[in-house]
């Protein structure tokens, strides 16, 4: 539209100048006809030119654009009174007019129809419509295939995702990983990383469930194995020993505490232990565990209760009562005979301090990061076996204290004993 505005704009300025040129070549006869001295024009052989008399007849005309003859190049033009421009289109041509009336004083005594043909603006319309149809064409083209690349090279980490995932689901392996080279701020890089992730967590869920599920076997074989051991041993003698059922005993009670630990842990993680948070007086809580202690260590070790301050807390009291009988019986059983215990309770600045120190053999420091793991199992034990697992007792603990907005602090060196530290904020009203 614009490069014929602009083509018709140059038609136009031409018509207007032909126009100048003519009439000031145009003379009157005496008999009231208009001549004009088309040679004095300069007209060329595109350029039609005609005059039109007041009466409707043709006075002169210049170029043939039609095989009708006397008929004006725009007859709707023949009784104006100001220059017009219009487009006029036959069969066969299409031309642009510019109508003038020419006057003598204040008559009108013609109307001067000047057409110049409009083939080359509709053969330049045409070529400029087929070279943009081209560009168009092409420009699609190129976009199209500049799309296919770009989502080729998109969507290629999308199908290693699916590849990887389909590879973890045939060889049940977890480990892989999928690989990308592009931005990591980018959705892609933002999905496989995500992805990735996801992997990493699932692994160690399932590497976590394997320990988990070899740790328990590992416990619970050796109870049930000390019980048929009893159990066949008691059948060949044919007789009940008391030094057989008592390990019997022991043994269930083990199993019974291991069962427990397993469910609580499991209720923990799923969330449906709820404690059951009220103001305790931790005092009282810790001087009622000291009494228990000391007649579950009777003659084997010294229980010993040091400062103690009054300390309220918000907590559950039978979970922290369960966290202190825990690292109290720990000591009892770890340390030697003829060693002690001490147990004390201050109040820093905002927070409660619980020390349970003993003078046992101590922990490496090797396994010191890992004493809060599910039975992790230290080479170097305070035992007398070559291995030991801690079980689930500390892992529990650390769960209950956590929960209490609290921490668990361990120090210990070997053959100079193990502290642990119980950090609890206080009740704030």
């Amino acid at each position: 539209m614009i490069v014929r505005i602009l083509l018709l704009n140059g038609i136009d300025e031409n018509l207007e100048s032909l126009q100048e040129g003519i009439i000031e070549n145009v003379t009157v006869n005496p008999m009231g006809r208009v001549e004009i001295d088309y040679g004095a024009a300069e007209l060329t052989s595109d350029v039609y030119v005609q005059v039109w008399g007041v009466d409707g007849k043709l006075h002169t005309s210049f170029g043939q654009f039609d095989d009708a003859e006397n008929r004006a190049l725009d007859p709707n033009s023949l009784r104006i009174v100001h220059p017009i421009y219009r487009d006029l289109r036959g069969d066969s041509w299409h031309i642009r007019v510019l109508s003038v009336p020419l006057k003598q004083g204040d008559h009108l005594i013609a109307i001067l129809q000047i057409g110049s043909s409009l083939e080359v603006v509709d053969k330049t319309r045409t070529d400029f419509l087929d070279v943009l149809a081209i560009i168009w064409i092409g420009a699609v083209l190129f976009s199209g295939a500049l799309v296919w690349l770009t989502l080729g090279q998109t969507l290629k980490p999308l199908e290693a995702i699916t590849e990887t995932a389909e590879q973890i689901n045939r060889a049940d392996d977890l480990s892989r990983r999928i690989p990308y080279n592009g931005t990591d701020h980018d959705e892609i890089g933002s999905l496989v990383g995500s992805f990735n992730q996801t992997l990493e967590r699932l692994e160690a869920l399932f590497t976590s469930q394997q320990r988990l599920l070899a740790d328990v076997s590992h416990e619970l074989r050796t109870p049930l194995t000390v019980i048929k051991g009893n159990v066949d041993l008691m059948r060949r003698m044919k007789s009940l020993d008391e030094e057989s059922l008592t390990s019997i005993d022991q043994e269930a009670g083990r199993l019974t505490r291991l069962v427990g630990g397993l469910l609580l842990l499991a209720q923990a993680e799923s969330g449906k232990l709820a404690l059951a948070m009220k103001k305790v007086e931790l005092d009282l809580l810790l001087t009622e565990v000291f009494q228990e202690m000391s007649i579950l260590a009777g003659n084997k070790v010294r229980v010993h209760l040091n400062e103690i301050d009054q300390v309220y807390v918000n907590g559950d009291r039978d979970r922290l009562k369960q966290v202190l009988i825990n690292l109290v019986a720990n000591a009892v059983q770890y340390t030697p005979p003829g060693g002690d215990i001490f147990l004390s309770l201050e109040k820093i600045k905002d927070q409660a301090r619980i020390i349970c120190r003993d003078t046992g053999p101590g922990i490496p420091a090797e396994d010191l990061p890992h004493i809060f793991e599910r039975f992790y199992r230290a080479e170097k034990s305070r035992t007398r076996g070559k291995t030991a697992s801690f079980g689930l007792g500390l892992s529990i603990a650390n769960w209950i204290v956590e929960r209490h907005g609290g921490r668990i602090e361990v120090n210990s060196k070997e053959g100079k004993g193990t502290t642990f530290a119980i950090w609890l904020p206080l009740w704030s009203g």
